[in-house]
């Protein structure tokens, strides 16, 4: 299994890059520690930049449909921001973290990954050559040898434990506890959702068709969760609903429950040797409008093709460790999105002036739409020689979801990603570099100029980020040079053997 990725934890960051590198040619191997799967989970919302991502893999119309439904708003500490002023390019999808698990798992299994439910790693060890990982399941104990560990395994990793990775801690643990309930009409009367002086309790809707039921949620900024292995209970929620609201809740035996909380942590290094870390697994924090569910999701995209870049053999040097370089700062940005919230709750004597502020403050567009696209738009550094002083503004961006005019008719340029490989879009030009000898990873596309596109060559990465931008120099020598850089170089043509 040399050529093979173990990946640890079968939820949404470790389904995910299982399907990229699988799409990639690269076997994946999931362990998942559950034995069965629940149709209950605490994350609930996809992004709209995620949405985008899986549209680029062709998998965008499985999540949503014309009953699938949206979120208007979302907020920051309580105070509502409005996506509605967005327009199309900003949105949640209320789609439950166990169905994305699900939806994920199924396209694994259909690209060929082995999905092991029951199964943990109990322990690892790597070489110069590989890594060994011990699994434990009710079978018993087995080693599988891999080419690559990663751990997507949630907050308390035991990747991250066992292989040693430093953390920088940027706060200290909360304590929460989720529970979705039956609420009838007079009871919900008694459920406020906002801030307090002890904590924070949120009701959020769980089925816009059938108000009762909701999800309740409360956080406490100053207390120890119980141990992990202390059962969750209803009169552990009303207790914390009673310590933060002060008064009594009244509901049915919810239909399910969790408990969360871990310090705010940030891995000082996504990469060690041949074991990585993607999701939670890196950057924990507290809940924040879905952010460590997508922000997990574009983590195993942008590792996915360099991952297997690097196994297949034709990656460039410091490829796989580009991977630390673009995420590192997005968690970083996540974990201080999530953590600048805080101050705006708790203490509540202290909180009250910035409440005030910052609810003037969202008031104007500019602020409401940072606020909400701060974690979810990224725009990556791009930097490498030949790479003009003034770059394209689409330099490090998403390509754009247009409709581009090919001789074969009109496509979408999302469905040109579908098959994981890089894109070259040569727009309006007649003839486009000869790149057979990337052919193995690198599509070309020609199509006519594009309104939304001031291009006359696209380069796109496999995870749908563009690393060359050419706006009519018509630089081939640039080009090449930047296909060199991510994409490695050019496979050298098979000579006849002699007989």
């Amino acid at each position: 299994m040399n050529d093979s990725v173990v990946i640890a934890g079968g939820g949404p960051a470790g389904l995910m890059l299982a399907c990229e590198l699988q799409l990639a040619g690269v076997p994946a191997v999931v362990l998942e520690g559950r034995p069965v799967r629940e149709r209950s989970s605490g994350g609930m919302l996809l992004h709209a930049r995620s949405v985008d991502a899986l549209r680029r893999r062709g998998l965008a119309d499985r999540f949503r449909d014309a009953t699938t439904p949206v979120w208007p708003r979302t907020h920051f500490a309580f105070l509502w921001l409005d996506l509605s002023e967005l327009g199309e390019t900003d949105y949640d999808l209320i789609v439950p973290q166990w169905r994305t698990e699900e939806l994920l798992e199924q396209r694994a299994v259909e690209l060929g990954v082995r999905v092991l439910p029951g199964h943990r790693l109990t322990g690892l060890r790597q070489d110069a050559d590989g890594v060994a990982v011990r699994v434990r399941s009710a079978a018993g104990e087995q080693v599988l040898r891999c080419a690559y560990l990663v751990g997507c395994d949630g907050p308390h990793s035991t990747v991250a434990e066992l292989g040693g990775f430093a953390f920088r801690t940027l706060a200290p643990s909360y304590y929460g506890v989720i529970a979705d309930v039956a609420v009838s009409g007079d009871a919900q009367e008694h459920f406020r959702a906002g801030v307090h002086p002890d904590g924070q309790f949120g009701v959020l809707p769980m089925n816009p068709r059938d108000p009762s039921e909701v999800r309740l949620m409360t956080v406490e900024f100053d207390r120890e969760p119980p141990a992990a292995d202390v059962p969750v209970t209803a009169e552990e929620m009303r207790a914390a609903i009673r310590r933060i609201t002060g008064a009594d809740a009244d509901f049915a035996e919810p239909r399910w429950m969790t408990r969360y909380g871990s310090p705010t942590r940030l891995a000082t290094s996504y990469r060690k040797g041949r074991l990585l870390l993607a999701g939670d697994a890196a950057h924990p924090h507290p809940p924040s409008s879905g952010n460590g569910l997508n922000t997990a999701l574009h983590d195993s995209v942008n590792l996915g093709w360099k991952l297997a870049a690097t196994i297949h053999g034709w990656a460039p040097p410091g490829l796989l460790d580009t991977y630390h370089d673009e995420r590192h700062p997005v968690g970083r940005r996540a974990c201080m999105r999530a953590l600048a919230q805080v101050p705006l709750q708790h203490p509540p004597e202290r909180a009250e002036p910035l409440r005030e502020l910052f609810a003037e403050l969202i008031e104007f567009p500019e602020v409401n739409r940072h606020l909400v696209q701060a974690v979810t738009r990224v725009r990556y550094p791009i930097a490498y020689p030949g790479l003009p002083a003034k770059a394209s503004s689409l330099l490090g961006a998403t390509l754009p979801d247009v409709t581009l005019r090919t001789a074969g008719g009109e496509v979408e340029a999302a469905g040109l990603l579908a098959g994981g490989r890089g894109l070259l879009l040569s727009l309006g030009v007649d003839e486009a570099p000869d790149l057979t000898g990337w052919a193995d990873r690198l599509d070309v596309v020609r199509a006519d100029e594009a309104e939304d596109l001031d291009a006359r060559w696209l380069l796109v990465r496999p995870d749908g980020h563009i690393a060359w931008v050419d706006t009519g120099e018509g630089d081939r020598e640039g080009l090449r040079a930047a296909v060199t850089t991510w994409f490695g170089p050019a496979r050298k043509p098979r000579t006849a053997r002699r007989v």
